[in-house]
C-alpha cells in the first residue's frame, strides 16, 4: 500500500512547474555566486581579525541555516501555508540577499547572510513540497528529474556570473539577490495554497519504524560527501591565487566547469545504481579524492580545471547515491523527518567543509597541504564506504530501491 497515493494531487496552477523549477535555483545561487570573489572580499578586509576564517564563512552560513531550520520550515509550511511561506521567503531573500552591497563591516555581513539562509531553508523546502502537492504519478517524477537537472545547470552558470560580474567589483554579485523581489509578486498570482492536508495523509500511513540505523550511516557517508564536494567552490580561489591566477572570471569559470562535471557523475548515477550504494560511494569517494589531490598540487590553470572537473564527477556520483540510498529506506510517514535530517548532514557539512581546511592548515604546509589531507581523507573514506551497507543492516552489492513516489530535492 502507498499511503500517497491516497490523496489526489492539488489542482495544478498553469505554469506552476516551471516557476517552482526558477525557485528551487534561489538556494543554489545563494551558495556558489560569491564564491568567485572570496579572494577580494578576504582583501578587502584584510585588517579584520580572523578574516582568514570569517570570509569563507560569508559563502557557507546560508548552508548551515539551511541545515538547522529546514525541518523547522516543513513544520511551519503544514501551518501557515507553503504559498503564503514561500512568498515571504522570497521577499527576505530580496532583502538579505543584497545588503552587502551597502554593509563595510563582516559580522554586518555575516548577519545578512544567516537571513538569506533562513529564506534559502524555506524556499527549498516549500519548493518540492509544492510539486509534491501539485504533481505525483510520472509527472512529479518528470518534474523532480528536471528539478536536479536545472538547479545543476544553474550552478555552472551562476559560478561563472558571479565571476563575470566580479570582475567590477567584489560588491556586485550580491545585487543579483534582489530577484526575490521579482519572483515574490509573481508567485503570489500564480500559485494557489495546496489544499490537501498532510494530516490525511499520514492518517493512513503505515506503522512503520523510524530507521534510525541506517539513516545515521547514510547522514554520516552524506556528511563525508558533502566536505569534500565544498572544497572547490570554497577553496579554488585561494588556491588559484596562491599560483598567481587572481582573476574572478577566470576563478568563476574553472569552478563552474567542476560543476557542470557534477551533472555527468549524476547521469552515470542511473546507469550504475545497480552496483549498491557501498561500491558506488567507493568509486566516488576515490574519484573525487584524486581530484583534490591534483588540485592541492596543481601549478597551472589547466591543471587545475581538470582537477575541480574529476572532483566534480565524483561529487555528482555521491551526492544522488546518498540521497537515493536515504530516500529508499524511509516510509511516507518519515519522509519528512527522514529528509530533514539528509538535508542537515548534506548543508552541515557544506559550513564545516572551510572549518575543517582551516582547523588541518595548523597541522600542514598552510591551505594546500590542507586541501591535500581532504584528498588523502576521501581515499580513506573509501574503505569505510564499502562497509557502510553492513553497519546500515545491509548487504554489500543490494541495489537501492527507488519507489516513484519519492520526493526528492
Amino acid at each position: 500500500m502507498n499511503p500517497s497515493s491516497q490523496a489526489a494531487p492539488a489542482p495544478r496552477p498553469r505554469g506552476s512547474g516551471p516557476l517552482l523549477l526558477l525557485g528551487s535555483c534561489l538556494p543554489i545561487l545563494g551558495g556558489v555566486l560569491i564564491a568567485p570573489v572570496l579572494p577580494r572580499i578576504a582583501e578587502h578586509f584584510s585588517g579584520t581579525a580572523n578574516v582568514g576564517l570569517i570570509v569563507p564563512i560569508v559563502l557557507t552560513l546560508p548552508a548551515l541555516m539551511i541545515a538547522l531550520f529546514s525541518p523547522f520550515a516543513g513544520w511551519l509550511s503544514d501551518r501557515v501555508g507553503r504559498k503564503r511561506l514561500l512568498v515571504l521567503a522570497m521577499l527576505l531573500y530580496g532583502i538579505c540577499g543584497p545588503l552587502p552591497l551597502v554593509l563595510d563591516n563582516l559580522d554586518a555581513i555575516l548577519l545578512s547572510r544567516a537571513g538569506l539562509g533562513l529564506a534559502e531553508a524555506a524556499i527549498m523546502t516549500c519548493c518540492t513540497a509544492l510539486i509534491g502537492d501539485y504533481f505525483d504519478g510520472r509527472d512529479r517524477v518528470q518534474l523532480l528529474s528536471w528539478q536536479t537537472i536545472v538547479t545543476s545547470l544553474s550552478a555552472t552558470a551562476f559560478f561563472m556570473l558571479g565571476g563575470i560580474i566580479g570582475e567590477h567589483g567584489w560588491r556586485l554579485p550580491f545585487a543579483v539577490y534582489i530577484v526575490g523581489l521579482l519572483l515574490a509578486p509573481l508567485m503570489h498570482l500564480a500559485l494557489r495554497e495546496s489544499l490537501r492536508g498532510a494530516s490525511a495523509a499520514v492518517e493512513v500511513a503505515l506503522g512503520t519504524r523510524f530507521p534510525l540505523r541506517s539513516l545515521s550511516v547514510i547522514c554520516g557517508m552524506t556528511v563525508l560527501a558533502s566536505l569534500g564536494f565544498f572544497i572547490v567552490p570554497v577553496q579554488t580561489g585561494f588556491l588559484l591565487e596562491h599560483i598567481g591566477i587572481d582573476s574572478p572570471q577566470r576563478i568563476g569559470m574553472a569552478i563552474g566547469l567542476g560543476h557542470s562535471a557534477v551533472f555527468v557523475g549524476a547521469l552515470c548515477f542511473r546507469r550504475l545504481s545497480r552496483f549498491g550504494p557501498g561500491l558506488l560511494l567507493a568509486l566516488a569517494f576515490v574519484v573525487s579524492g584524486i581530484g583534490i589531490l591534483l588540485l592541492a598540487n596543481a601549478v597551472d590553470y589547466r591543471t587545475a580545471v581538470i582537477a575541480v572537473m574529476v572532483n566534480g564527477l565524483g561529487g555528482g556520483l555521491a551526492l544522488p547515491t546518498v540521497l537515493s540510498w536515504a530516500l529508499s529506506t524511509l516510509s511516507f510517514e518519515h519522509r519528512g523527518k527522514g529528509t530533514g535530517l539528509f538535508n542537515a548532514g548534506f548543508f552541515g557539512g557544506q559550513f564545516a567543509s572551510p572549518l575543517l581546511v582551516m582547523a588541518l592548515s595548523g597541522a600542514s604546509d598552510g591551505r594546500v597541504g590542507a586541501v591535500a589531507m581532504v584528498g588523502w581523507g576521501l581515499l580513506l573514506a573509501a574503505l569505510v564506504s564499502l562497509v557502510a551497507p553492513w553497519l546500515a543492516g545491509v548487504r554489500l552489492l543490494d541495489p537501492i530501491q527507488v519507489s516513484d513516489d519519492m520526493v526528492l530535492h
